[in-house]
């Protein structure tokens, strides 16, 4: 007779019960499957990064972009009055010019026309029929 290793022994024949598998394993398995996708369906259309917010994600974009184009335009308006200022483009008859008109001087040399401050037509005649308002009436220009 063969030795017998005591790994390799036969055990005794018992009956042994075969258990099912619960309904409520897999019913449960199946209820968190189908709320995951649930959730995943959620946000692929109403979440943060989802189809709704995408389009309004593209009309913020679109606006932003109207806003950074004004803001621009506006930028580089102020860029070129400042760069007005620049003593090789400063025009000095222009600079006097607006510096009379601001102090509402005029220079000996310089014609004034009188104009009605209401039609902008020339005053004729002399101020002697005027009022003190009428006889000083401020100078208009083109100052920014």
């Amino acid at each position: 007779m063969l030795p017998v290793l005591w790994f390799a022994r036969r055990r005794p024949l018992m009956s042994t019960r075969l258990k099912r598998p619960a309904v409520w394993r897999s019913l449960l398995v199946t209820v968190l499957l189908l709320a995951f996708q649930g959730y995943l369906g959620f946000n692929v259309v109403g979440g943060q990064f989802g189809i709704e917010s995408q389009k309004q994600m593209r009309v913020d974009i679109q606006d932003l972009k109207a806003q950074s184009a004004t803001l621009k335009a506006e930028i580089d308006s102020y860029q070129h009055k400042t760069s007005l200022f620049a003593s090789a483009q400063l025009d000095p008859d222009i600079l006097t010019e607006k510096a009379r008109a601001l102090l509402q001087m005029a220079h000996p040399d310089d014609l004034v026309i009188m104009t009605d401050p209401s039609t902008g037509l020339p005053i004729s005649g002399s101020a002697r029929g005027l009022t003190e308002n009428q006889s000083a009436p401020t100078i208009q220009s083109g100052i920014d």
